[in-house]
């Protein structure tokens, strides 16, 4: 290996062939390592966020048709109460209010019901996140250490 001495800033010589060589192999060691296992993980998440997002707007559809069809019952109700009027108009606007009455309780039942399964199932989500995010964390932090942290 011969020395070449310039005046210039820069001289390409067998030095950089090896640091080239040198610099990919470490890209390809952080890749593995590193960046592949990250990426897994935060597709991961996002598939699984994805799905809980998905299950939460069936949720929410499943209480629109509910809501409907309480409404659909609720005017079902009135109109047999308007039909009954001409003859019975006590007993019709009776069975009106009785039947308003329990349409409103079954859907604030219907409502109350699906409120907690959509809050319970926000919290298991924000509890699995947070789980995955403080494993990460972990993970991470031994990696950037290039040691095993005691937990």
């Amino acid at each position: 290996m011969q020395i070449i001495s310039t005046i210039g800033l820069i001289t390409i010589n067998e030095t950089v062939f090896i640091e080239l060589i040198s610099f990919l192999i470490f890209l390809f060691i952080i890749n593995r390592i590193m960046f592949r296992p990250l990426q897994a993980v935060m597709t991961e998440r996002e598939n699984h966020i994805s799905e809980l997002s998905g299950s939460i707007n069936q949720s929410k559809n499943q209480l629109t048709e509910m809501d409907e069809q309480v409404r659909t019952q609720e005017l079902a109700a009135i109109k047999e109460a308007h039909h009954h009027k001409k003859g019975l108009e006590d007993d019709a606007t009776q069975q009106a209010k009785s039947f308003l009455e329990a349409s409103r309780k079954e859907m604030l039942a219907i409502k109350q019901e699906s409120q907690e399964v959509i809050n319970r199932q926000i919290l298991k989500a924000r509890a699995e996140i947070r789980n995955e995010s403080e494993k990460l964390a972990v993970l991470i932090m031994e990696k950037v250490l290039d040691r095993r942290l005691a937990q």
